[in-house]
């Protein structure tokens, strides 16, 4: 069986960035601050408990997932912006974007009765119609609860990520993110992985945050689950990354639909928190213009 490597608390951005290309995926132990999982789980639990079965077998119909816990959980909030996860975001990311943005928040909780779900690449949310080549994400699901092989825990193929497509994982291929809870598993969206059997008699709860490249369309749609009322309220680099910015040059500007002469006619999304063309500079045009310089578009 292809183990999965396990790196310090203290791991520099970097490594974990060089892990995911090489492996795909990594798990960081105890990753989570002290009190850190204390003040999510009681942020987040009571949606938790009133979210209803998935309704399809890959979702799994002894699974529930919650979704808007960036508007619902301030510790939720502090986990999307943690220093590692960013500083790694760029390291992996940005060789194919400008910006990268908040893809998904959602807290997977696996039933016990749970059979295990289908292997698969994240990056099949956008239909299998991106070169293969490109990186569209950087994952990971923090541990709410201890994650074992008999409770459920995430099923990952090291070194899928730079498989052939057609290329099918065998029993003996696959590792099992056993972690405690406070962990985080950090995972690309082009390694094959899927959620675990639960054969135990509790649940097994996970936060799902990911991360993708700016110029595609989030899984979950930021801007619904957390609308402007509420994201106003938040660090300009959190609204940024939900998508309140502009994702390239000519990515995301919008008009208001003000009266004549009351508003700008075109304008970056921040305008609508008193940060009028913040993201909107002269950093996004140079970088759009090296490319083309270079023939790369």
């Amino acid at each position: 069986m292809a183990e999965l490597v396990h790196v310090p608390r203290d791991i520099a951005p970097g490594e974990i960035a060089q892990l995911l290309k090489r492996d795909g995926a990594c798990i960081i132990d105890d990753a989570m601050a002290p009190g850190q999982l204390d003040a999510l789980k009681g942020e987040i639990m009571p949606y938790v408990e009133a979210t209803p079965m998935g309704m399809d077998d890959f979702t799994g119909r002894q699974t529930s997932r919650t979704g808007a816990l960036v508007a619902r959980s301030a510790a939720c909030r502090d986990l999307v912006m943690d220093d590692r996860l960013i500083g790694a975001c760029d390291a992996f990311l940005k060789e194919y974007c400008d910006t990268y943005q908040l893809h998904l928040t959602q807290l997977i909780r696996i039933f016990p009765g749970q059979g295990a779900q289908v292997l698969h690449r994240d990056r099949l949310a956008w239909g299998g119609f991106l070169p293969r080549e490109l990186e569209p994400q950087l994952n990971t699901i923090w541990a709410v609860t201890d994650f074992t092989r008999e409770n459920g825990a995430t099923r990952v193929v090291p070194g899928s990520n730079n498989w052939d497509p057609e290329r099918h994982a065998e029993d003996h291929e696959i590792s099992y993110a056993e972690m405690k809870a406070g962990s985080v598993l950090v995972y690309s969206g082009s390694v094959i992985h899927s959620g675990g059997k639960n054969e135990s008699d509790a649940d097994r709860m996970g936060l799902n945050i990911t991360y993708c490249l700016g110029w595609l369309r989030q899984e979950e749609n930021q801007y619904l689950s957390c609308p402007p009322e509420i994201a106003k309220d938040f660090s300009p680099q959190l609204r940024a990354l939900l998508g309140y910015a502009m994702g390239s040059y000519a990515l995301g500007y919008f008009t208001p639909p003000l009266p004549p002469g009351e508003g700008p006619e075109i304008t970056p999304p921040d305008w609508l928190f008193g940060e009028a063309a913040s993201s909107w500079g002269n950093d996004l045009f140079a970088s759009v213009s090296e490319r083309a310089d270079r023939g790369a578009l």
